[in-house]
């Protein structure tokens, strides 16, 4: 049954008001070649509800399930294995439909969990406080950016060419609104991050320097002289942390002077779920506190001295006046807060650093295993769980056909930067504790095959 709330009336009286005179007026801004000139070819039209299901599930079967073929995609989304109790757990009915703590005296569980999470977050980036969580990684990325403009005030970023491309493109969509300057860089297939290009790219007008840990490429850098040749200019650096799992192996970017760490947390309790939604980690200096978006938690003793928690602080729009918001971000996304948090409870310091012992073992024995075929070069000798190889081929192909063998072979550079010839041959490769050696030894020959 269609429901039809508003007339014909009610809607031109709507259109009369804006000063529009069709709906057509309200998608000007859409340009002509995204707009659809008639129905989606491939979809049904009017069937009952059987029909469309069995339509769809057609449509379902022709996608790769990850589960069931050897895996090696990573590059900011990564497979590890969730504990069922994990989803057991938030899909409680008092867990899977609380929100935003807006009545935050009744919603003393949510609070609790809440402050919990930025208690593991905080330890694990090395900061002194991290914040109820953010959409996700690049969004995160995009307020730290914001943040440290308002501390330094001054505009220009200088983002690391190991930044994720899509972290990149977040941040110049909104850059292109707000006044800031990104100084933006592609990586190149070197064994070493750019830190030396990144500190002779400071200077007094940089408000900000970004840089991502573990890179886009797998390396990882020690970025404590970074971040001293910032603190020399009055600048602050920000890292990225796209696979949380690896601070469970090395040391947290907070320990080496970061001024402000995000990151992704999808990796711990929240699976890979067809791309979201995932769970943004903020977490800086404590001196910084007030200019941290978002929301922050806080312990405290009600007036019979039981201990509680409250919303210590809320500076995002829809608490204070817009103009004097830190952020507009709207949701915390609670639930992924908490399958987070679950999973690092299950796992407590001496697991998650088994985890990242045990990804870190299995990528290496991959990696020796793929560096001996031939026409597979090993980019990055210092790594996590993720490393880039170089191909005697363009790899974007090579992982196209390795698809259609039912191996999921990791993700083609040519495919995060298009045009940029010398990333062409370059693929990188995530090995996960998910992954087995006989996963492993059918990449390695698809792969041989592939580039004989």
């Amino acid at each position: 049954m269609r429901y039809l709330p508003l007339t014909d009336a009610d809607r031109s009286a709507m259109l009369e008001t804006i000063g529009a005179s069709s709906i057509d007026d309200l998608f000007v801004d859409v340009p002509a070649e995204a707009r659809l000139d008639g129905p989606i070819k491939g979809l049904p039209g009017h069937a009952s509800e059987l029909a469309v299901e069995r339509h769809m599930t057609r449509l379902a079967r022709q996608n790769v399930v990850a589960g069931e073929v050897p895996f090696f995609l990573g590059c900011g989304a990564y497979r590890h294995h969730v504990p069922a109790s994990v989803d057991h757990l938030i899909q409680r009915g008092e867990f899977l439909t609380a929100y935003t703590p807006y009545q935050p005296e009744i919603a003393q569980g949510t609070l609790q969990m809440l402050f919990e999470f930025q208690t593991q977050v905080a330890r694990l980036l090395g900061t002194d406080v991290a914040n109820a969580s953010m959409y996700d990684g690049s969004t995160a990325c995009w307020e730290a950016i914001t943040m440290a403009r308002r501390i330094t005030r001054r505009a220009k970023a200088v983002l690391s060419g190991g930044l994720h491309p899509h972290y990149v493109s977040v941040a110049t969509t909104m850059a292109k609104y707000t006044g800031n300057v990104l100084e933006t860089a592609v990586p190149t297939l070197s064994a070493e991050p750019d830190t030396a290009a990144l500190i002779d790219a400071i200077d007094d007008d940089t408000s900000c320097v970004v840089v991502q840990y573990p890179d886009i490429l797998g390396r990882i850098g020690d970025l404590s002289e970074l971040a001293a040749a910032c603190q020399a200019k009055k600048a602050l650096l920000i890292a990225v942390v796209t696979e949380p799992v690896a601070l469970g192996a090395i040391r947290s970017p907070g320990e080496m002077g970061a001024d402000i760490v995000v990151g992704e947390g999808q990796s711990l309790g929240v699976g890979l779920q067809f791309g979201g939604p995932y769970v943004g980690l903020f977490g800086c200096k404590d001196k910084y506190v007030r200019q941290m978006p978002g929301r922050l938690c806080g312990e405290t003793v009600d007036a019979e001295g039981k201990r509680g928690f409250v919303l210590t602080l809320s500076t995002r729009e829809q608490h204070i006046r817009r103009e004097k918001a830190t952020s507009n971000i709207c949701t915390n996304s609670g639930l992924c807060a908490l399958a987070f948090s679950i999973h690092m409870t299950l796992l407590g310091e001496k697991g998650l650093r088994a985890l990242a012992e045990a990804n870190h073992l299995a990528a290496s024995a991959a990696a020796d295993r793929l560096a001996q075929v031939p026409g597979v070069e090993l980019v990055t000798p210092m790594f996590f769980n993720e490393f880039t190889l170089k191909l005697s081929k363009e790899a974007r192909p090579v992982v196209r056909t390795l698809a259609d063998r039912g191996v999921l072979a990791g993700v083609s550079l040519g495919r995060l930067y298009p045009g940029v010839a010398e990333l062409d041959r370059g693929l990188v490769v995530a090995v996960t504790e998910t992954a087995t050696a006989d996963d492993v030894d059918a990449l390695a020959t698809a792969l041989e095959e592939v580039l004989a």
